[in-house]
């Protein structure tokens, strides 16, 4: 999926003015607050933290390209290079709908300790819960994941109603963009910056020769 400086602009207006039905993942009706605690926010990460290299992945939970990568890609590179701590990956969410906002904001519900576990389910079922018709029906099938997890609906409810989180979310989303994409040059997901350099999604032989090379230094 591809984002540039005007859609990235269409987006903070569409999260400064979102009311959704049932109040999921309200934004409020201003715009996000730059002092919003986004430095609060964790990007969390797999493998060693003193892998020699590190890879940002860019990555939305609505995006059918970034569940291709998790479905035939990420278990390869898990295998070959994060679970042998040569490699960590950290996550880097993005926005495009309100759908991967609440996506992510379930991801998030049950901390560090479900947050993966929840982020396969999230693009093993996407299209159940992605796709869906209204929000209230994403809802529903989100619940299941975090069933899966061992945590309750009330608990999923408190979270999805967190309409603080939803604005720090987006802040630190912006903030991320901001430092990493100075100006129009972040275009879509999935995207990766390994060791410092960015790189459009891939082919798992052609990061498997970025990574090599890496190591090799």
């Amino acid at each position: 999926m591809t984002l540039t400086r005007r859609s990235l602009l269409a987006l903070t207006s569409c999260f400064a003015a979102l009311t959704v039905a049932g109040g999921w993942a309200n934004a409020a009706t201003t715009s996000p607050d730059p002092a919003a605690p986004a430095d609060a926010i964790k990007d969390f990460a797999l493998g060693s933290p003193d892998a020699k290299v590190k890879i940002v992945e860019y990555l939305s939970f609505t995006c059918p390209h970034c569940e291709h990568f998790h479905a035939e890609i990420f278990p390869k590179l898990k295998a070959d290079y994060i679970d042998t701590g040569k490699v960590l990956v950290e996550y880097h969410e993005v926005y495009f709908d309100q759908m991967g906002l609440l996506g992510a904001m379930l991801a998030r519900c049950g901390g560090e300790m479900r947050y993966f576990g929840l982020t396969d389910m999230l693009y093993d079922k996407q299209r159940d819960w992605a796709a869906a018709d209204s929000v209230d029906a994403a809802v529903v099938e989100l619940k299941k994941f975090a069933r899966a997890a061992g945590m309750d609906d009330a608990a999923v409810d408190v979270c999805l109603h967190d309409q603080k989180m939803a604005e720090s979310l987006v802040a630190h989303y912006q903030a991320n963009i901001a430092k990493d994409y100075p100006g129009d040059t972040f275009h879509g997901t999935p995207s990766f910056i390994i060791n410092g350099t960015q790189y459009s999604n891939m082919l798992y032989d052609e990061m498997k020769k970025i990574i090599d090379a890496e190591l090799a230094k």
